[in-house]
């Protein structure tokens, strides 16, 4: 099923991505697409204040991934930007693929337009495009049926 939502604000876009994750405790992939700025990082940040509390969700641009883990210490949060991935051997070496091994992890991939050879077919694909300054729409296809803002 596919939902549309439009967001006003960064805090907006945060709680969007904290009643997706809700759907995704125990597991699952989130693909996002969207210029730069639109606020793919902002949505991250809103699944981690569900799935991880404790914490603080940045963007993965240098390190490529961020692993975030519960109380526990068990990784629930896998946070990938695959801006500068080229190809699979790109991909491979970044430990991408580990990261979807991990029972109960969610994946949440910033410009998956470029790996889209990796996408799970099942995966959840959620395009943000900019309105206005801090106004955005948000697509998420494949979203829970109950997802409700």
């Amino acid at each position: 099923m596919d939902r549309i939502f439009i967001s006003k604000s960064d805090r907006e876009t945060e709680i969007i991505g904290e009643k997706l994750a809700s759907f995704m405790r125990n597991g699952g992939f989130v693909a996002f697409f969207g210029d730069l700025g639109a606020g793919k990082t902002a949505f991250v940040r809103g699944m981690g204040k569900t799935l991880c509390p404790t914490a603080e969700v940045s963007s993965p641009t240098y390190a490529i991934i961020n692993e975030y883990s519960d109380e526990n210490g068990k990784t629930v949060l896998c946070h990938v930007d695959a801006y500068r991935i080229s190809d699979d051997d790109d991909l491979y070496s970044t430990g991408f693929y580990d990261c979807m091994e991990y029972p109960g992890c969610v994946m949440a991939v910033e410009w998956s337009e470029n790996i889209t050879f990796a996408l799970p077919p099942d995966c959840v694909k959620v395009s943000i495009t900019k309105l206005g300054d801090t106004e955005r729409s948000i697509r998420i296809e494949n979203a829970p049926k109950d997802l409700k803002i």
